[in-house]
């Protein structure tokens, strides 16, 4: 297996930027919609090249998911953005009505997402919006780990036919990810192979997870890493085929505990191969303000947090 590792921290959000830039040159029929946060979304260069296809909608979320879907009527498709908290629980009902259950080809691009927000606080760090999105039928679910695989992960939603869910952050993170590693929606990437213990990873945690398998290394625990980046569809073989040679699992994510990933992997594990697992997550609360690493350290979003749930399920194998 390759060895992952860091190139230059930089942050999600503009690899979405970049990705947007890409598809502005590439794709004429794509377009953007902007809820007055042109510079936060890094919307800049695309509004900047390709005016008569952007459209700053103001702070008005629920009409932009609105004109979102009106749009791919014509053929268009349409890249939302704003803050995740804004993206979804703000208009979910408009994105239940006119985009799910309509089947339009929207791409609601989520920004700031879960507690890395920082000091913006609780009523902007939303933790239950991968779960608000998995529920509604139809409707694709990605959470990006890095820059690289955020600009990929834009590019693929636009060949994607379907509504869809793109989830990035705010803070300069890890890029970790080759640049020209090709992104399948829907298909899990095994990071490093082991035989002890599996940890299922997303978004932010992905990093951490690879950091939390040398220090389990050192004490003679080999733990397979997987970044799961699709979180609907999920990829169930991946996840099996794995559990199945290490007999337990960690899930670690910047979401609650209630709707997130591990609560799907508990559903294929519950399903096919009951298995001991232990979650890294927020456990049922709203964040709070501070730094970014503050907030992780104090919610057990980390390393650290991930080695101890490890050392935790293995005793229940």
């Amino acid at each position: 297996m390759k060895k992952y590792t860091n190139t230059g921290s930089k942050d999600t959000r503009s690899g979405f930027g970049a990705g947007m830039t890409e598809l502005g040159q590439k794709n004429k029929n794509v377009v953007a919609l902007c809820a007055d946060l042109i510079g936060s979304l890094k919307f800049d260069d695309f509004k900047k090249n390709h005016p008569e296809r952007f459209f700053q909608i103001g702070i008005a979320e629920a009409n932009m998911i609105g004109i979102a879907a009106g749009l791919t009527i014509g053929g268009k498709i349409p890249f939302t953005g704003t803050f995740a908290n804004f993206s979804t629980g703000r208009v979910y009902d408009q994105i239940r009505q006119s985009v799910a259950y309509s089947e339009k080809n929207v791409k609601i691009c989520a920004s700031h997402a879960g507690l890395t927000l920082g000091e913006d606080g609780a009523t902007h760090q939303i933790l239950e919006d991968i779960g608000l999105m998995k529920m509604l039928p139809g409707m694709t679910v990605i959470n990006t780990c890095d820059y690289n695989q955020t600009k990929a992960a834009t590019l693929a939603l636009a060949d994607h036919h379907g509504p869809a869910y793109l989830r990035f952050g705010r803070p300069v993170v890890p890029n970790f990810m080759p640049a020209d590693e090709k992104f399948v929606i829907g298909k899990a990437i095994l990071l490093s192979e082991g035989t002890d213990v599996t940890i299922v990873a997303t978004g932010h945690l992905v990093w951490e997870a690879l950091i939390a398998a040398e220090a389990l290394e050192a004490k003679g625990i080999s733990a397979e890493v997987i970044n799961i980046h699709t979180i609907k569809p999920l990829d169930d073989e991946a996840i099996l085929k794995s559990v199945a040679k290490t007999g337990c699992v960690v899930t670690a994510e910047e979401h609650n505990f209630l709707g997130g990933l591990g609560e799907s992997v508990s559903r294929v594990l519950a399903l096919n191969n009951p298995t001991p697992q232990e979650f890294v997550a927020v456990n049922d609360s709203f964040g709070e303000s501070g730094t970014p690493g503050q907030l992780m350290d104090k919610y057990k979003l980390n390393n650290q947090a991930i080695v101890e749930a490890v050392e935790k399920v293995l005793k229940r194998k």
